[in-house]
C-alpha cells in the first residue's frame, strides 16, 4: 500500500481536510478520522462469511456548526483547491477515480480536467446557493 495514500492536509498546524487515495486499504478496521470532526470515516474490513448484524441506530440529537463534505470522485478527474480562512490557496492536489477528499474546515474549489462525477455527502438538508460563499473564480 503506498504510504502517501492518506494525507492530512493543514493550515498553520490544524488539520482542515484528509485526502484518501483509491489505492487504499487497510488490512484491518480503521478510522482515520479523531473523534472531535462533525464527520467519521471509517474503513470496516470484513473476510468473507463475516455479518454485520441487522441493526438501527438510536435516536441521537447532536449539535454541528458549519458544514462538513465528503466528495468522492466516481469517474473522471479534477483539481482541488483548498483555502484557508483568510482565503489564500492552501494546497492543490489532482484527484482521480475513487479519491475520496473529507473537507472540514477550509474552503475549497474544483477543476475538471476530464468530464467529472462527483458524489458529495454533508449534512443536510441543502438549502440553496445561500449557505455558500463564493469567492475567487
Amino acid at each position: 500500500m503506498d504510504e502517501n495514500a492518506v494525507e492530512w492536509i493543514y493550515d498553520d498546524g490544524k488539520a482542515v481536510a484528509l485526502l484518501i487515495r483509491a489505492e487504499y486499504r487497510p488490512e484491518k478496521s480503521t478510522f482515520p478520522t479523531p473523534s472531535d470532526l462533525p464527520q467519521q470515516l471509517g474503513f470496516i474490513v470484513y473476510r468473507a462469511g463475516e455479518r454485520i448484524r441487522a441493526h438501527s441506530h438510536v435516536p441521537i440529537e447532536r449539535r454541528l456548526v458549519g458544514t462538513a463534505e465528503m466528495i468522492l470522485v466516481r469517474s473522471g478527474r479534477a483539481f482541488v483547491d483548498l483555502y484557508n480562512a483568510k482565503r489564500e490557496l492552501l494546497a492543490t492536489r489532482e484527484m482521480r477515480k475513487d479519491d475520496l477528499l473529507y473537507v472540514f474546515d477550509c474552503g475549497h474549489g474544483f477543476r475538471m480536467s476530464e468530464d467529472t462525477v462527483l458524489l458529495e455527502i454533508k449534512q443536510g438538508p441543502y438549502t440553496g446557493v445561500s449557505e455558500k460563499e463564493c469567492f475567487g473564480q
